[in-house]
């Protein structure tokens, strides 16, 4: 699949009574990818959505969406989103069927064939014809979705679609996300706080934070390429201040824990044959030696620590 830009923010500002909320966006968002846009609570991000979607106006720069710019030909650029901002928008005194129905009338070409099709792919083929107001938190999410899609949209926006689902409809959502990206081509943009879930189920990730982009990498990358494996040594307790040091003697920081006789060390993972040996023909005793893969988690909390 040819990957092409369906986003393009070209430096967009959002400026409120003077001040920046979101500052000079550059970045594109590519078909057939999920892209994560995470950031702490007052970066920017629903901000940021709000403008891709014409909810409010940028301050400068452009948003193109398909090549259509939001600002100058609006209905064209539009038409080719299908958006989630905070909660999904439902009628709840009618069915979940209705609601879809409804919606389809204020778009073009949506047949009776489609929205059964959509049903189906968000799995509400066995509720759709019940009240909204019966459907638990993740069925209206479901479909909310499905009315984002109706129209076969080149790019779906969510805004925290996980909140208020259980673990299960978590991992549903997630791997449709997946699915609809991967296999249709629809390019996904996610906001989300929960990390664990976005490192799942995201290709690319861009962190904002004081509305500037501080960090935009492929989910490999951004997670990985951290200079070294991350690997605790547990040794003897009393036997801990001179392991530091013979560590230290490698050009390495052994770091304690704050649990008896662990410490944590920056290192690639070739080096523990060497570290290792070392430690034994000193005589001190090893109890383990463990990776410790790091976390999108861990990676969000050290850009973003450092930023400020």
């Amino acid at each position: 699949m040819n990957k092409m830009p369906v986003v393009q923010l070209k430096n967009a500002t959002k400026r409120i009574r003077g001040k920046n909320i979101v500052d000079n966006l550059t970045f594109d968002v590519l078909a057939g990818e999920v892209f994560g846009f995470l950031g702490p609570n007052g970066a920017g991000k629903t901000t940021t959505i709000r403008m891709m979607v014409g909810l409010i106006k940028l301050s400068q720069g452009d948003i193109m969406i398909k090549g259509h710019s939001i600002k100058k030909d609006f209905n064209k650029a539009i038409q080719n989103v299908g958006a989630i901002v905070e909660n999904p928008d439902l009628y709840k005194y009618l069915t979940g069927y209705q609601n879809l129905k409804h919606y389809a009338r204020m778009l073009p070409s949506v047949s009776k064939s489609r929205i059964d099709e959509i049903v189906e792919t968000v799995g509400l083929k066995e509720t759709i014809h019940d009240k909204v107001k019966t459907y638990s938190l993740g069925m209206r999410q479901r479909l909310g979705i499905a009315q984002a899609l109706l129209h076969r949209p080149s790019l779906l926006i969510l805004d925290e679609p996980t909140n208020g689902l259980d673990p299960a409809g978590i991992r549903e959502l997630r791997d449709y996300l997946k699915k609809l990206s991967h296999e249709e081509g629809v390019a996904v943009f996610v906001s989300s706080h929960l990390l664990s879930e976005m490192e799942l189920m995201c290709d690319w990730v861009g962190v904002l934070q004081n509305g500037k982009l501080v960090s935009i990498q492929s989910i490999q990358d951004f997670v990985h390429n951290s200079g070294g494996s991350r690997i605790c040594v547990t040794v003897e307790p009393v036997q801990m201040e001179q392991a530091k040091r013979l560590i230290a003697a490698l050009g390495k920081t052994a770091s304690p824990t704050g649990d008896q006789g662990k410490l944590l060390i920056q290192m690639n993972k070739d080096q523990i044959p060497t570290v290792n040996k070392l430690l034994m023909d000193a005589g001190i005793q090893v109890y383990s030696i463990q990776m410790q893969e790091q976390t999108l988690e861990d990676k969000f909390l050290e850009i973003t620590e450092d930023k400020k």
